[in-house]
């Protein structure tokens, strides 16, 4: 997974009204913290967050007026009618250190013939990598699984490196067996005929 830097500086100013200035400047406030170092608190430029955001689990290289940190984003407030992102929580990683992230679960391949549904009952599991070496999302086969087959969160294969930490029998996807439904004419001819 490729860096994205990005240049932030250091927020000394709190408050619902400093906040509410910074977004309309076009920045967020967000606060980095981690390895049991102090928490700072820091205005980041919207545009290249939104950017480097737009990949699950992004490593960042934060330039915090002249120290470089190295963060993954772990959690972000975002506007509920708008969507654009109010505050950011960053968490600073070291090279070699591993963090346990969400990564999204992907399908690929076809169901069994007939009519099945896919429920994903887990869109995301819980993994281990290194802060570098994050992988973006995780894909498991459905291809030729019928209906009552179920895929569990032990079954997914993981990129070297990476452990699971979701509960390994947890089922994530299972293929449930599409309900037929009566024709409308044989109810009404039913109802008739319990009337009659």
């Amino acid at each position: 997974m490729a860096e994205v830097k990005i240049a932030a500086e250091i927020r000394t100013e709190f408050g619902k009204g400093v906040a509410r200035r910074t977004r309309v400047a076009g920045k967020v406030p967000g606060i980095v913290y981690g390895h049991g170092a102090d928490t700072v608190h820091v205005t980041l430029p919207g545009h290249e967050l939104m950017m480097a955001l737009k990949t699950a689990n992004a490593l960042i290289s934060l330039d915090i007026e002249g120290r470089n940190e190295l963060v993954i984003p772990k959690a972000v407030q975002r506007n509920a009618l708008k969507g654009h992102i109010e505050h950011v929580d960053l968490l600073a990683v070291k090279r070699g250190e591993k963090v346990a992230v969400e990564v999204a679960v992907h399908t690929e391949g076809e169901l069994a013939p007939g009519s099945n549904l896919l429920e994903n009952v887990l869109n995301t599991i819980t993994v281990e990598a290194e802060a570098t070496h994050i992988p973006e999302a995780v894909t498991v086969s459905i291809a030729g699984l019928d209906a009552g087959a179920s895929v569990l969160a032990k079954d997914i294969p993981l990129p070297s490196g990476t452990t699971l930490v979701t509960d390994a029998d947890a089922v994530v996807i299972q293929v449930l067996a599409a309900q037929a439904e009566e024709p409308a004419g044989e109810e009404t001819e039913a109802a008739e005929g319990a009337e009659a």
